[in-house]
């Protein structure tokens, strides 16, 4: 095995569009479906929970949740903190409000513009968003659970980690000491050491030796509530099925029960799991949700 700061193998296992050719079928499908769910379903777009200029949400409240408040899905999209928007992830929450469930996707400012470090506060300033305005939206606050693809999958770890009395205190509320029941990472990457030395990232994340300890769930204790569910598409490069499996040896599996690899998918299509009522990513968001 070539040594994991080899420039051109890191290039060749981390670009996820170099090794799935026809991705802008999958990048153009979910833009044009999520456009159809904005104009068909009931949302409320724009929601600011924050001061930086993409610091905006869309909700997507549930009519199925009966005559109780609606758990909560949070979704963090991908891109390698670099790329794409909520409003290509729309596509998402369809399936899960028939469910039941209330879906909340958040948006965050793209390197180079700001570092990982302030789109990772970002996603804490969401989350303190739902869980102060969840009720209003027909969503329960006390069953809040997080998903998320790719770069999102990382945030999600990020946010089991999480200390937020901190947060709550930084911003001016009192928070639940672990506001999310779990989280659902695909093909999350937990540490960002490889990412630090792949050529075409470089520029835009400017990650440091410093920066990718403060950034690397793998790195850390593991969280002392909320479960990670890890999964990551089996025809995915080796070192994305490294990374599934590295964060369950760490933390281990009362931490992170569930590890799993999907046959026959690869880093887009892992996606259509997630919103196939009758996929496996469907199927543990629900759990995550106790909709299972």
């Amino acid at each position: 095995m070539r040594h994991r700061t080899d420039p051109a193998w890191l290039q060749a296992q981390y670009d996820n569009r170099a090794l799935v050719p026809d991705h802008p079928r999958f990048l153009s499908g979910w833009a044009a479906a999520s456009a159809l769910v904005r104009s068909q379903a009931r949302c409320v777009l724009d929601q600011r929970y924050g001061a930086a200029p993409k610091s905006t949400l869309d909700v997507f409240p549930t009519d199925a949740a009966g005559l109780g408040a609606a758990p909560v899905l949070i979704f963090i999209h991908g891109g390698y903190w670099r790329a794409l928007d909520k409003s290509d992830f729309s596509f998402v929450a369809p399936s899960f409000t028939a469910d039941g469930a209330m879906v909340v996707v958040p948006n965050y400012d793209l390197a180079p513009a700001v570092s990982v470090e302030h789109i990772t506060l970002q996603m804490t300033e969401a989350v303190a968003w739902t869980v102060r305005h969840a009720a209003a939206h027909g969503g329960d606050p006390q069953r809040i659970a997080v998903a998320g693809h790719s770069a999102g999958g990382h945030l999600v770890a990020m946010m089991l980690s999480c200390r937020w009395k901190e947060v709550g205190a930084t911003l001016g509320f009192e928070l639940p000491l672990q506001p999310l029941a779990g989280g659902l990472s695909i093909s999350g990457v937990y540490d960002l050491e490889p990412i630090r030395h792949v050529p075409f990232l470089q520029a835009d994340l400017k990650l440091t030796p410093t920066s990718v300890a403060r950034l690397s769930p793998a790195f850390f204790p593991r969280p002392k509530a909320g479960k990670l569910y890890t999964t990551v598409g089996l025809d995915e490069s080796d070192e994305f099925l490294r990374q599934n499996t590295l964060i369950r040896d760490v933390w281990g599996p009362t931490a992170v029960p569930v590890c799993e690899t999907l046959p026959g998918k690869h880093h887009f299509s892992v996606l259509e799991s997630l919103v196939d009522p009758q996929g496996r990513l469907h199927e543990l968001a629900l759990r995550l949700l106790g909709l299972r």
